[in-house]
């Protein structure tokens, strides 16, 4: 599922794009004004500027758990520069509101984003009753009242209706394109946005508590694509008593677990341990390969390897050749090597991953830690 980022998070970026404008804009007044006065001193700026550091080679998967405020983009900016990584990217944003697993990716991991992406992501979220808002969270402004208030065993009922291959209509408050432009931008500025109904999919949906003081706790499994949020708006809409999210937090995406997570004020200490020997941020990193968990693995001979590396494919055959198809991770000597298809006798590779720098320690790739 990706949950897309609300207006918190556009106003956010907007405040952060400000801020340097207007340091900008100090620093090159500060710099005229020396020069009329003749004033030989360089800019303060230049004297408390820090070193910048080397970037280099980290390949691995770090699940943050990220904190309520945070925007993904913001996250992915945090840890790669922890880890002083190359290359660093995310597998399903989370919204400010929400907090939990945010899976992020250093280095070759971001070649398997895409499988990560494409698994099931488990919510747990709180629904307020009473109001709807234009952003479907606590972010928005009420556009929708009602004094109703839903009864669980009315909340259990609707339920079914919201499980399975569902038709949803995405927040007017989406990252989603219309005309080339994002549909929150356009909602932004006061516009109304159409936005087509598409087939997501809820494995589960269930109540998990309803108190007296008007909110329910849910717990959701679904595949790619869908938004809690219009669960949050459907529902409140059906039972006519509106309703919008106020919590939200992801506990799976894929493979990762909340067992995975790291709080950020752990990755900090980690960090700072690494800097004065006392520790590796290696013991934060998950191997690459655990994003493949659901693809099948190939063991193949160093001379296979050789070719697999240089983009060739390799003939499949003997007793032990596989009799599969479809993509498999390809290891040697227990070391992941490529993403490859068999397909006519042939294994045929698509992805070469280059994992020389900062990789997982043996202890997590034991899964130990």
């Amino acid at each position: 599922m990706t949950v897309t980022t609300t207006s918190s998070a556009i106003d956010a970026d907007d405040a952060d794009k400000r801020d340097a404008e207007r340091n900008i804009f100090s620093e090159a007044r500060g710099d005229e004004q020396r020069r009329v006065n003749n004033d030989p001193r360089p800019r303060q700026g230049k004297q408390n500027q820090q070193p910048r550091r080397d970037k280099r080679d980290v390949h691995g998967w770090v699940v943050l758990d990220k904190p309520i405020g945070m925007t993904s983009t913001h996250a992915v900016a945090v840890l790669k520069r922890l880890f002083s990584a190359k290359r660093a990217g995310h597998a399903g944003t989370l919204d400010p509101l929400a907090s939990g697993g945010l899976p992020i990716a250093l280095g070759e991991a971001t070649k398997t984003v895409p499988f990560v992406m494409d698994g099931r992501k488990r919510y747990r979220f709180t629904v307020s009753w009473g109001e709807e808002r234009d952003t479907d969270d606590t972010e928005g402004r009420a556009v929708k009242t009602s004094e109703i208030r839903p009864t669980a065993d009315s909340i259990r009922e609707l339920l079914p209706r919201f499980t399975g291959v569902i038709e949803q209509i995405p927040p007017q408050y989406s990252a989603i394109k219309v005309q080339g432009e994002r549909a929150y931008d356009l909602a932004r500025d006061g516009e109304t946005v159409e936005l087509k109904p598409r087939p997501v999919e809820i494995h589960e949906l269930i109540l998990v508590e309803h108190g007296d003081n008007g909110q329910s706790v849910f717990e959701a499994e679904c595949g790619k694509g869908t938004y809690v949020r219009a669960l949050a708006r459907d529902m409140g809409r059906i039972l006519g008593c509106f309703g919008h999210i106020c919590a939200l937090r992801r506990t799976l995406v894929g493979p990762f677990t909340e067992a995975d997570m790291i709080p950020l004020e752990q990755l900090e200490a980690l960090c700072n341990r690494a800097a004065s020997g006392e520790g590796s941020l290696a013991d934060a990193l998950l191997p690459v390969e655990t994003a493949l968990d659901d693809i099948p693995a190939l063991a193949v001979t160093r001379a296979d390897a050789a070719r697999l590396h240089r983009g060739q494919a390799v003939l499949l055959r003997g007793r032990d050749a596989p009799n599969t198809s479809g993509t498999v991770y390809v290891t040697v000597a227990g070391r992941l090597l490529a993403l490859a298809e068999i397909g006519n006798g042939e294994l045929i590779p698509k992805r070469v991953f280059n994992l020389n720098g900062l990789t997982a320690s043996p202890a997590r790739n034991n899964g130990s830690v």
